[in-house]
């Protein structure tokens, strides 16, 4: 890579390229409200948008702890697809029926998206390319088989399709891609442009947000919640949580996920690598290791790589490292050079991370507490941008108490699946995710790994937990 070294921050490319925004005013004082919102990211603002949706009129508070848009939702990939490779979890899940309507819905939620942004003019360079699954290793030659089957069995079989090496290098013809699926139901968006967007009409269509506001609890009661925060309280008769990976800090919340953290590198502009690749279509692409690699192109022609190897966090405390990591920005570096050594002497202009919030079944899960009147959402696993969407519809309409088909999909309450508690969670998953670092760094040279480490990567299966992929 070339000598200059990229800037290093906690909020990386997009929130930089997207530029400032005037932050709202902290909470002062009390307030009552229909629908009051914790958390401003994709999660909180389109439920907050939903909800003007189902009742126009309807008084909402949305509090934020830092700035909207300014946490994962406007730092992640961009990554825009349906859940079509999940089908083969989804349905050992929640039978044919209940696993097609989760994937039919994500799939509708690509396109939702897309329409939105032209409807409200928010450029957030959508753009609908479709998601390409590659493997770049001979490990990982097995890993979309099953849901490509599962896709085939259930009468879906031309949403995600194999593709042999051939195919898949006509896309991104990368030294190491062996083979891989295609899902059509894919697209790409600015994740930064997006945030801020839906912020903006958010405050045009009424909207009261409070930024540089923590709420430190929800209380109950027979007449609803109050939401507690430094500057004063909130009122109202339902409340939604919407924190990412801060719910792991949350009563009641605490065993249900894990948070753990993800990179990224974007480098200068490179047209001219994207047209020797023939990298030309705009394809969202990641391999298919457990702490997989994502990469896509930018609208002015930079590749944005990912890796989700960052580390795990003590419970909700992530304490920097979550955001800048340079030990796992430099293995990410070398990861892009391997996966395209054309671009070898090109500058990385900016390095990130951020947390992300990981469920046991790395499926999403929204739901309620015991009462009714508090609604909440998490576990998007590096993988929000659809979910959100889809999950602002459905906690909107918990919130407002009206049962539609979104309430009735089957993230909505599934059977609970426990992490382990501190610090046993820490400890135990920081040896499964050396171990699996292990695995694949032996995978890569095409190696097996030894049978100490092929234990230690099943104990999570083992436990009903699943790990990557």
């Amino acid at each position: 890579m070339s000598g200059m070294e990229p800037a290093h921050t906690p909020h990386g490319f997009w929130l930089a390229e997207a530029g400032p925004v005037e932050p709202r005013p902290p909470l002062a004082g009390d307030l009552d409200a229909d629908v009051v919102i914790v958390g401003g990211g994709y999660t909180g603002m389109w439920t907050a948008w939903q909800i003007g949706e189902l009742a126009p009129g309807a008084r909402i508070a949305l509090l934020e702890a830092d700035r909207c848009g300014h946490g994962p939702s406007g730092r992640n990939g961009g990554f825009a697809h349906a859940m079509w490779d999940q089908l083969h979890d989804l349905r050992a899940r929640f039978g044919d029926a209940g696993g097609l309507d989760i994937a039919r819905a994500t799939a509708d939620a690509v396109d939702a998206l897309g329409a939105w942004c032209g409807a409200h003019g928010v450029d957030a360079w959508y753009r609908r390319a479709g998601y390409l699954q590659v493997a770049a290793s001979p490990a990982q030659d097995w890993v979309t088989g099953e849901a490509v089957a599962a896709c085939a069995a259930l009468g879906a079989g031309d949403e995600f399709v194999a593709l042999d090496a051939d195919a898949v290098r006509a896309r991104c013809a990368a030294p190491v891609f062996r083979g891989g699926a295609f899902m059509r139901a894919g697209a790409s968006v600015h994740p930064a442009r997006l945030a801020l967007g839906l912020r903006a009409r958010l405050l045009e269509r009424g909207v009261t947000i409070h930024e540089g506001t923590r709420v430190r609890r929800i209380a109950e009661g027979p007449a609803g919640v109050v939401a507690h925060a430094g500057g004063g309280r909130v009122r109202a008769p339902a409340a939604v949580l919407a924190v990412n990976a801060a719910a792991a800090g949350w009563p009641g919340l605490r065993l249900r996920l894990t948070v753990a953290s993800s990179h990224m590198v974007i480098t200068e502009p490179v047209p001219d690598v994207l047209e020797a690749l023939g990298w030309t279509g705009g394809e969202c692409i990641a391999d298919r290791r457990t702490f997989l690699h994502y990469f896509r192109t930018t609208r002015d022609d930079r590749i944005a790589f990912g890796w989700a190897g960052g580390r795990l966090a003590f419970g909700a405390r992530t304490g920097g490292r979550m955001e800048v990591d340079p030990a796992v920005i430099a293995q990410t570096r070398r990861d892009l050079l391997r996966v395209f050594p054309a671009l070898t002497g090109r500058a990385i202009t900016h390095a990130w991370g951020g947390p992300i919030d990981v469920s046991p079944t790395h499926l999403p899960v929204f739901g309620s507490r015991p009462g009714g009147r508090v609604h909440h959402g998490f576990g998007f696993t590096g993988n929000g941008v659809v979910p959100c969407h889809l999950g602002g519809r459905i906690l909107a309409a918990l919130a407002l108490d009206r049962r539609e088909a979104v309430t009735r999909l089957g993230l909505v309450e599934p059977p609970r699946v426990a992490v382990p508690p501190e610090p046993l969670r820490l400890v135990g998953g920081s040896i499964v995710r050396a171990a699996y670092l292990r695995r694949e760094r032996l995978e890569d040279d095409g190696r097996r790994a030894d049978p100490l480490t092929n234990f230690v990567t099943s104990i999570p299966a083992r436990l009903g937990v699943h790990i990557g992929r």
